[in-house]
């Protein structure tokens, strides 16, 4: 088939896992629901599922619509179309390293799909940090400008969902992340290459300054290695919950440098 023929194969596989949005059939003939090459796609992917919520933010600042309002849906747009899948996995991991009293105690609360009082707050916070640093950086871009700040936010949350998840062992046998596979080295090579250039790109047509994109990469090493090291030091590797978790943190900490910086 080849190589573009394999990718587009991975974006669909990767798309189809991160979202609601149908993919064509023929992307999953013969697959085994497994994402150690698809992971590659993640950035990309991410780009694909935020675009809609991207197009609003461009047309509402072009229509002059309020800045918080506008903020408010993108996020809904983007928990829309994802199933609150990444929202679902930081409130299961807020509660299990809140609650949990050891690595056994946090795996078992995280199994649990009833949300707590941890969960509750991390999930107020994520969508009151994201949604104040979007409304007070959207205003200061032009319409397409404000697109592909999102845009770039998404491609790097995702790009360290694939870190996060190559660069530490399962934390048990079972569950969504064992079951899917392990990301092969060159897959989360590519993955990161890829969403650290996409975004990168991204910003700098958007004219962030260069200080903001300096901001925005010690952002987003300082979250995924930080998590990490959490992650390993509370449950001894990463499960589901800490790779959508991942994705959260990591998009709080690169809109927030945004907000601090632009």
């Amino acid at each position: 088939m080849g190589f573009l023929g394999d990718f587009c194969d991975d974006v669909a596989r990767s798309i189809g896992f991160l979202s609601r949005i149908p993919m064509p059939g023929r992307h999953f003939v013969g697959y085994d629901g497994r994402l150690d090459r698809a992971v590659r796609a993640f950035p990309l992917a991410g780009i694909v599922i935020v675009l809609p919520s991207a197009a609003a933010a461009s047309a509402m600042i072009a229509l002059h619509v309020s800045s918080l309002f506008a903020a408010f849906v993108v996020v809904a747009i983007q928990a829309l179309l994802t199933g609150a899948l990444h929202e679902d996995g930081l409130g299961d991991t807020a509660d299990g390293f809140g609650g949990g009293r050891d690595r056994d105690a946090a795996l078992a609360i995280m199994k649990d799909s009833r949300i707590g009082t941890y969960g509750a707050v991390a999930l107020i916070l994520s969508f009151g940090l994201r949604v104040s640093a979007l409304a007070s950086i959207l205003p200061l871009f032009t319409p397409l400008g404000a697109g592909m700040v999102i845009l770039g936010a998404a491609a790097l949350s995702r790009a360290a969902m694939v870190w996060h998840w190559s660069s530490l062992p399962p934390a048990r046998s079972g569950g969504v992340a064992a079951s899917a596979g392990v990301p092969e080295p060159g897959a989360g090579r590519f993955a990161l290459g890829f969403g650290l250039l996409a975004a990168m790109l991204l910003f700098y047509f958007a004219k962030v300054p260069a200080f903001g994109l300096i901001a925005t990469l010690l952002a987003f090493l300082a979250t995924v290695k930080g998590f990490g090291r959490l992650a390993a030091a509370k449950i001894g590797g990463h499960t589901g919950d800490t790779i959508g978790a991942t994705q959260q943190l990591t998009e709080i900490a690169v809109l927030g440098a945004l907000a601090l910086t632009v």
